[in-house]
């Protein structure tokens, strides 16, 4: 029996990362602490703390798998002095293996003002870019159709559409992301291009603030995801938030991966983030976790900010 070498059993992990990512279907990046920043899911969230905020997120997933997913995300986004009109951008890179995503998304909502809610339709409009670090692979096979020919990479439009209803204390979300399903180019083959398909994400979330006493609220959230080829997923998360400015909670998701997380308030204007995954599948004997750090950071310019905030 032939024995792979170490460093050729890490190289094809990462690979066959890359090739799962197309043929199943899980094409957005994933994050753990979304209910702190659902810009990077739903486009009706833009302009809804009704401030300048800026976010930034570092996820490292799968720690100890070589080539496993690496992902930067960063938004700003805020309503204007029109209160009915929101603005936002969110760019982002996705680094899994040998393959790179990465994409650059304008956000556009308008919000209908209710006297206690607010509801919000946001609308995306972007490119996303792939490619391939050749120099990361280490074949078994030089013959390989998708080695002599090369993957090509390619930019292609994007957009996504959302609705964001919430008010202090709860809210409800729906959107949908890669809606013009634009096809990759992957490989030419005798003259014949081979494709991956984007394929439309489809998303609802839910979420409640429910004060316990003075000093103590509780928070229960829920995200589902859908999508063509890959099984529903489930992400279920209980929050506390301690004298308006420590959160701590847990998330569990379908995919078998329970999350810690906790959130700091350090000034009215400034926050910071952190989550670590644990995971019970298959995977969990071969990594050590995933770690999420995040930033956040509140402008405001137009002296409407509220406190506390719970969304």
């Amino acid at each position: 029996m032939t024995t792979i070498p170490n460093h050729m059993k890490n190289s094809l992990t990462a690979f066959l990362l890359f090739l799962a990512s197309l043929s199943f279907a899980q094409q957005d990046p994933l994050f753990s602490q979304y209910m702190f920043n659902k810009l990077a899911i739903n486009p009706g969230y833009a302009g809804s703390r009704d401030v300048l905020t800026v976010d930034a997120l570092y996820r490292y997933q799968w720690v100890n798998i070589d080539g496993s997913p690496r992902t930067f995300s960063a938004s700003v986004h805020s309503p204007l002095r029109n209160q009915h009109i929101g603005l936002g951008l969110n760019v982002y890179s996705d680094v899994i293996g040998p393959s790179v995503m990465q994409g650059g998304l304008a956000t556009f909502t308008y919000r209908i003002l209710f006297p206690d809610a607010k509801l919000s339709f946001g609308l995306q409009a972007g490119v996303k870019y792939s490619d391939i670090n050749w120099a990361m692979v280490k074949p078994f096979d030089m013959e390989d159709p998708s080695l002599v020919h090369q993957l090509k990479n390619k930019a292609v439009p994007d957009a996504n559409f959302g609705i964001y209803y919430y008010s202090k204390k709860y809210f409800v979300g729906l959107s949908s992301k890669q809606l013009l399903q634009n096809q990759m180019s992957i490989v030419s083959v005798n003259g014949k291009d081979e494709f991956t398909k984007l394929l439309r994400h489809f998303y609802g979330m839910a979420g409640a603030a429910f004060p316990l006493s003075d000093q103590v609220v509780f928070r229960p959230s829920v995200l589902v995801k859908f999508v063509q080829n890959a099984p529903p997923q489930l992400d279920l998360n209980a929050s506390f938030l301690f004298a308006g400015a420590f959160w701590l909670g847990a998330s569990y998701r379908s995919e078998k991966a329970l999350s810690l997380m906790t959130e700091f308030n350090i000034t009215q204007s400034l926050r910071i983030g952190y989550s670590y995954d644990i995971w019970f599948n298959e995977l969990g004997a071969y990594n050590k976790g995933s770690h999420e750090i995040r930033l956040g950071f509140d402008f405001d310019i137009f002296a409407r900010m509220l406190t506390p905030r719970y969304f």
